[in-house]
């Protein structure tokens, strides 16, 4: 079995924990093969879901940064749902969250609207 080595940067680049757990990531990925596509996934290696664990914890990073950004910029120091819609709004990299985000843009003003009937 091959092992990871000094150049991959998964051996010894980081702390070796991860923020997310490994075995739903896996579980996640032979999931969501199956939907769709007549083949299911019987195997994955064991450097993919290190490699999706850290790409969604980059992604998980930047958005949040994103928001923050935007959080200081209202002079609060609590980030709210609303910053992180606004962050998805206002990146490009993010568009593929925008159907969501309007959603919910929807949901709340679906709210605000039973708030004023009290």
């Amino acid at each position: 079995m091959r092992q990871a080595g000094t150049y991959s940067g998964i051996r010894f680049g980081g702390n070796g924990s991860h923020c997310l757990p490994l075995a739903r990531i896996k579980k996640i990925m032979k999931s969501s093969s199956g939907s769709g596509s007549d083949e299911e996934v019987k195997m994955i290696s064991g450097e993919a879901p290190i490699v999706f664990a850290k790409a969604c914890e980059l992604f998980i990073q930047q958005l949040t940064h994103k928001s923050w950004t935007l959080t200081l910029q209202s002079k609060r120091r609590i980030l709210h749902k609303h910053d992180v819609a606004s962050a998805v709004l206002a990146t490009d990299l993010f568009d593929f969250l925008l159907p969501l985000v309007e959603h919910q843009n929807d949901d709340d003003d679906d709210d605000d609207d039973d708030d004023l009937k009290s």
